[in-house]
């Protein structure tokens, strides 16, 4: 920081830093210095003064005024140095400074380098009669910037000078002028927040001149507010011909609409007097009474019995629709989990597997049940890993517990057979604990390694979780169905329809004729009627619009597989 404050001194004030010591700096001003050139406040001094001639003396009253002529001389000289532009300024520069000039007053306290900014605090602060500009978006174009755009007019904006200096929080109509004079030759208008006046907040300014403006704020912060003047900005031309344009459409909306109501309400002459006006409920009534056929009780509620039962027969083929989707999916979910079934080849029972005593097991028990380090079973079930990992416990240790988060008993202990068929181990006890069922092995007292400790006849870690998640969804599916169908033979008992009558109601309504039947609907009834028999026996047709090819379940099902890879593997 003392380092920028060094170089900060030295490009300001065009001296040298010869020594510093924490804030204390001595600046050498070099041997031509000749002090700044914009200031003359003894000369300014000695012209403003009041001058008294002296009467005895004739030459001192001519001396004394050529004296003040040479020095208003020296100092319009030397205004017109300062405020034309200087001779090392390139072409765009030029062009920059000129439509600063057109703006406003310059803020000569500048600190910053390069061209003068508008000083926005010498703007007025009211302009009688302003309104935010009108704006159009071109039709097909959003009216938000995307990420890219944004950050694109953040690194355009990085590069261009100052275009204002403000300082003060409200107020901002003649600056608004000014920014949306800027708009109509750069995208954005760029201000620097003034520094060292106090209670500036760039939050109100950048508030209230994007309230008068209708641009759209880039950057916000204690040094700079960045303004994008948006895609639906018009110039001041075209956005008074488009005005003027919308005024003349109204107007003339306006006098269709009198000469309309004028129409309306003149009173009828002639025959026309005792009918009603044409599109009114008068004429409705009037129309019904004359031609009118009335309907009895008895057909307004046959009528509605019958509106009602077409209701109940939508209602029963979407079911039916949904059912036939969920039979098809089911079917897909078998197919899958039977392939991944079949690369697994669970190992038999050993019947010379070695036993312990009573004593043995209940010691091992309280042993397993006290120890801390134990391999959790998660939705994957029994894999290669988890066989690996109890050899690779029973290397230090004589026990390993396993907990399983199953719910049921049942499936817990064929786990748990599972497991000592497969690791050579002795179950020594299934016990609940609060995390589940804790599973105890003991590896034998003639354990011995053996060569590949993760065995190949069980699935892997992704094939597990593939099981898994197909064996999910089968339930889903199954349960799904027994509610399906069951909703189904609910709606049948309460209409007393039998499935043929459904099905020539639904032919015989109009506004659903047969043809426009889609293949599954049709197929939906074949489906609904075969769903007891097994696989090989649904139609043709049916199991070709159920099953899917076996590439595109793969790769379904690959795809969840590889979403669900990162889960924790328990």
């Amino acid at each position: 920081m003392q380092l920028i404050g060094c170089r900060y001194v030295q490009r300001r004030t065009g001296g040298l830093v010869i020594w510093r010591a924490g804030s204390v700096m001595v600046v050498f001003r070099g041997t031509n210095y000749q002090g700044p050139p914009s200031k003359l406040q003894p000369a300014d001094r000695e012209g403003d003064a009041l001058f008294v001639p002296d009467i005895s003396s004739t030459d001192s009253v001519i001396m004394r005024s050529s004296n003040v002529a040479t020095l208003s001389s020296e100092k319009s000289k030397l205004v017109m140095r300062i405020t034309e532009p200087t001779e090392n300024m390139t072409e765009e520069e030029a062009e920059f400074n000129s439509l600063l000039d057109g703006l406003g007053p310059r803020f000569e306290e500048w600190w910053g380098t390069g061209l003068l900014p508008v000083d926005a605090d010498l703007l007025p602060p009211k302009v009688p009669g302003y309104k935010t500009p009108f704006r159009l978006l071109p039709v097909g174009m959003r009216a938000r910037l995307t990420n890219a755009e944004m950050t694109n007019m953040r690194k355009l904006a990085k590069g261009l000078p100052c275009h204002f200096a403000l300082g003060r929080n409200r107020n901002h109509q003649g600056l608004a002028v000014a920014v949306l004079k800027l708009w109509e030759k750069s995208l954005v208008a760029k201000i620097a927040v003034k520094r060292g006046i106090q209670n500036t907040n760039n939050k109100l300014m950048a508030d209230e001149l994007k309230m008068l403006t209708g641009g759209v704020l880039l950057l916000r912060n204690k040094y700079y507010i960045v303004i994008y003047r948006g895609k639906d900005f018009l110039p001041q031309s075209v956005a008074a011909a488009l005005a003027e344009r919308q005024e003349v459409t109204k107007q003339i909306q306006d006098v269709e609409e009198r000469v309309r109501s004028n129409s309306v309400e003149a009173a009828p002459s002639g025959e026309d007097e005792g009918k009603a006006l044409a599109g009114t409920l008068a004429e409705f009534y009037e129309a019904q009474a004359r031609w009118g056929r009335e309907i009895s009780t008895e057909e307004r509620e046959k009528m509605i019995e019958e509106a009602s039962k077409a209701k109940t027969v939508r209602l029963v083929k979407r079911n039916e629709h949904k059912l036939a989707i969920a039979q098809a999916k089911k079917l897909r979910a078998e197919r899958l989990l039977s392939k991944i079934e079949t690369t697994m080849v669970p190992s038999g029972p050993d019947f010379d597997q070695e036993t312990i005593s009573e004593e043995e097991r209940v010691m091992f028990r309280r042993v397993g049940l006290r120890m801390k380090a134990y391999l959790p079973l998660g939705i994957r079930g029994v894999f290669d890993g988890v066989i690996e990992n109890m050899h690779l416990h029973w290397k230090h240790r004589e026990l390993v517990k396993l907990i399983s988060k199953q719910k049921t008993l049942a499936f817990v202990e064929d786990t748990a057979k599972l497991l000592e068929y497969e690791s050579g181990g002795v179950l020594v006890a299934i016990e609940r604990v609060p995390k589940g069922f804790a599973l105890i092995y003991y590896r034998g007292k003639n354990y011995r390694r053996p060569i590949s400790i993760r065995p190949r006849n069980l699935l892997t870690k992704a094939k597990a979780l593939k099981r898994s998640v197909a064996m999910q969804r089968h339930e889903a599916l199954s349960q799904h169905i027994f509610e399906l169908e069951k909703n189904i033979e609910e709606m049948m008992k309460e209409m007393g329809l039998s499935k043929e009558e459904i099905e020539n109601n639904w032919s015989s309504e109009e506004h659903r004729p047969l043809n426009n039947v889609s293949k599954l609907t049709q197929v939906s009834a074949m489906v609904c009627s075969l769903r007891h028999l097994s696989f090989n026996d649904y139609p043709k047709v049916v199991r070709d619009h159920a099953i899917f090819t076996e590439s595109d379940s793969e790769d379904d099902y690959n795809e969840e597989g590889t979403d669900c890879e990162a889960a924790e593997d328990f």
